[in-house]
């Protein structure tokens, strides 16, 4: 289909963030990180329970040998990125700024890699048999949310899901990870949808690409149709690679307030994970590294690194040339749903979708005043809210109206506040809303 002729999709509300920065880094390949001599591959990184060390101080280990194993259903696995000699389990700053565990590893130079999986025929392959390769990788959705691949693919037997989505809108200011991830290896990610689609065991599957990627959306539909994948072109739109979002602008189908993308009958999975899934059925490998960007105006030669988990931030902004200012604040992710760091000694993880700093121009702080009432985060809200409404509900502490006006279906994308003249702290009312009803259900 001709890029005229497409129909381009989308959904109610939201924005489009002026000067997206993804120029900075959208035309650079992806580059392979140096070989370090020592990562911090931290235990928790995934939704869930953290998995438990099965190695201890003075062990040697190879790349992709087992150093933690999943503890109950709603955990992962956890590999070596490397081989050499642990040093022990030691706290390093985690991305939530508190400090967290970690396993450390004295890499011997070497990069040998343990004994890999058998690679699976997958297209007539018990599903099962996938779904387990898939646990034992340890994969995780690496578009932020960092839930196991494994329990999502998993649905109970009453929802019937019939559509699988995957997520390459890529919507977030700055990132372009997987803009030439599905550039540069389309066919690993339309593989990757295909296998996950057999796990599901549907066979309608759409991979939702925004039309700023032309190049992205020619390559992947070049091969789609041998692997029953469909491209749908997206408007520019942030959130619209928010679950619910995709799911309306593709299918026409709302997930029912309180409930999840399989109340829809859809499950999505970002591209990264699909990219994943064949590397550890086709190839065999577990999940040990991903594609970030590291980037904004005060990187020397911002562009996509391939990193190994256990990379800490710093090492990450070396590779990149370093800085040429002093930078105003690193966020982990993206400038409207990431989070602001203390620390340059974060370690790179599973969902490390982006490494950006802000110069201090633009890492403001500024103070908020009352709602004016001017109605601008109802039009952006992509959830159809009322953020002014909640906003002040939780400034009185009536949480109980906040409940009763769906704070708990906030997906915490940033658009009313990005849009408030009055600067208010709306999305920090939300979270902390939904934390305090949380707390009271218990």
């Amino acid at each position: 289909m001709s890029k005229s002729s497409r129909e381009v999709l989308s959904f109610q509300g939201g924005i489009h963030p002026s000067g997206d920065g993804k120029q900075l880094s959208s035309g650079n390949p992806i580059q392979i990180a140096p070989l370090l001599d020592r990562y911090r591959v931290m235990i928790s990184q995934n939704v869930g329970k953290p998995p438990k060390p099965v190695v201890k101080p003075g062990d040697t280990v190879k790349k992709y040998q087992l150093l933690a194993e999943a503890d109950g259903f709603v955990s992962a696995n956890l590999h070596s990125p490397t081989s050499g000699k642990i040093i022990g389990i030691v706290d390093v700053p985690g991305p939530m700024g508190t400090l967290v565990p970690a396993i450390e590893i004295e890499a011997d130079g070497l990069d040998e890699a343990a004994e890999t999986w058998p690679p699976i025929a997958w297209r007539d392959a018990d599903p099962a048999d996938l779904l387990k390769r898939v646990g034992d990788a340890g994969l995780v959705g690496m578009g932020g949310a960092a839930f196991p691949t494994r329990v999502k693919f998993s649905p109970p037997p009453e929802k019937k899901i019939d559509t699988l989505i995957l997520n390459g809108a890529e919507c977030e200011p700055y990132l372009t990870a997987d803009h030439r991830l599905m550039l540069e290896h389309p066919e690993k990610v339309l593989e990757g949808a295909a296998i996950s689609g057999r796990m599901l065991g549907v066979s309608n599957i759409y991979i939702g690409v925004e039309v700023n990627k032309e190049d992205a959306i020619q390559a992947l539909g070049r091969r789609a149709s041998e692997y029953g994948v469909k491209i749908a072109t997206l408007k520019v739109q942030y959130p619209q690679g928010s679950e619910k979002q995709l799911i309306m602008a593709i299918t026409g189908r709302a997930v029912p307030a309180g409930g999840l993308p399989m109340d829809a009958g859809c499950v999505v999975q970002n591209v990264g994970t699909a990219a994943a899934v064949t590397d550890a059925v086709v190839s065999g490998i577990p999940l040990v590294e991903r594609v970030t960007t590291v980037t904004g105006e005060v990187v020397k030669n911002p562009g996509n690194w391939m990193l190994k988990i256990g990379t800490p931030v710093i090492k990450a902004i070396e590779f990149a040339g370093g800085v040429t200012a002093e930078p105003g604040k690193l966020i982990l992710g993206g400038p409207m749903m990431g989070f602001a760091q203390k620390s340059f000694d974060v370690p790179v993880s599973k969902n490390t979708s982006g490494i950006l700093l802000l110069p201090v121009s633009e890492a403001l702080t500024y103070g908020s005043v009352g709602c004016i009432r001017c109605g601008r985060c109802l039009e952006a809200c992509p959830m159809n809210l009322m953020p002014c409404l909640l906003g002040n509900a939780v400034e009185g502490e009536k949480f109980d109206i906040a409940a009763q006006n769906h704070v708990m279906d906030c997906i915490e994308c940033g658009s009313c506040a990005y849009v408030c003249p009055a600067h208010r702290p709306l999305v920090q009312h939300m979270r902390r809303a939904k934390a305090e009803i949380r707390k009271r259900k218990k």
